[in-house]
């Protein structure tokens, strides 16, 4: 499998998959897709034996997007990524691909305190809360969008993570 930064040649396989994962990400068409890339901190594909599997979109503080959900992290938090979407085909679920996708992001995004994101409550995703529980996110807030959906608002420390990596590498 690689991992690698979205192109636009990838807009449209990462369309098929966004839709296909509708209603624990919303609708996007190309169009929209191809905005969400652009003003983005950072967007990666999986791609195993050249079809792609995955992908996720960032973005960082001050970004010209309008999500409810971005926006209440900007309004608690001055430096971060947030993770849009990420999506993972569902024959390759349980493969890693989710895991390694926000291995790539952290690396992308060395230096930033928090990555951030939101999982459904209400329709729940059980699956993602555990695979992001795993993963060392932390509840910090719920909300009850626009939209009728509650989310529970997720952070990971960054910087307590790379001082155990510095902690680990001294020793």
């Amino acid at each position: 499998m690689d991992i690698r930064e979205l192109s636009p040649a990838d807009l449209d396989a990462c369309v098929a998959l966004n839709n296909a994962a509708i209603p624990a990400v919303s609708e996007a068409d190309r169009a929209k897709m191809a905005r969400l890339v652009d003003e983005g901190l950072v967007s990666l594909v999986a791609e195993h034996d050249g079809v792609i599997v995955g992908f996720c979109v960032n973005f960082g503080p001050g970004a010209d997007y309008h999500s409810v959900n971005y926006r209440w992290f900007c309004d608690r938090y001055d430096d971060f990524a947030y993770l849009d979407r990420i999506v993972v085909a569902p024959e390759a679920r349980s493969t890693g691909i989710g895991a390694a996708l926000y291995a790539a992001v952290e690396e992308h995004i060395s230096g930033t305190p928090w990555l951030f994101c939101e999982v459904n409550l209400r329709p729940r995703n059980d699956g993602s809360l555990r695979f992001h529980s795993r993963l060392g996110f932390v509840e910090v807030g719920q909300q009850e969008t626009d939209y009728g959906i509650l989310v529970s608002m997720l952070a990971k420390d960054l910087s307590v993570a790379s001082e155990t990596i510095s902690a680990i590498g001294a020793g």
